[in-house]
């Protein structure tokens, strides 16, 4: 794997387990702290979320897809997170993490991470 597939990961694992319990991040939004593109992030959650809150993460309308609600259901009863009335996940307006702060949290969990730029311009020299 190179240098900056490693780095797009690990921004994003690192985002991710900042969303607190109770509360979640579309995949739009961690894309936008991270510096990359929704799908990104849903590709890079499906390989490597094993052991991170994967539920906290839904669709921008708190939905999820196939049988992703189904497993995030024992963790969001836990966390009290409650499936609106369609069903299909939660109601994001109600359960939104607090963005600007998951994001200033990001850039200090982050800090230790080179930027994409720099490792795009390593990898052209």
């Amino acid at each position: 794997m190179d240098a900056r597939r490693e780095l797009v990961i690990e921004r994003v694992l690192r985002c991710v387990e900042l969303v607190p319990p109770g509360r979640v991040a579309s995949y739009g939004a961690v894309a936008r702290i991270c510096g990359i593109g929704p799908r990104q992030v849903g590709s890079i959650l499906r390989h490597y979320s094993d052991g991170l809150p994967w539920w906290r993460i839904t669709s921008h309308a708190g939905d999820f897809g196939g049988d992703l609600l189904q497993r995030a259901l024992p963790h969001w009863r836990e966390e009290g997170i409650r499936v609106k009335p369609n069903g299909l996940g939660c109601r994001y307006s109600d359960y939104a993490a607090d963005m600007e702060e998951l994001e200033r949290r990001w850039r200090e969990a982050t800090a230790d991470l080179p930027g994409l730029d720099e490792v795009d311009a390593d990898a052209s020299a």
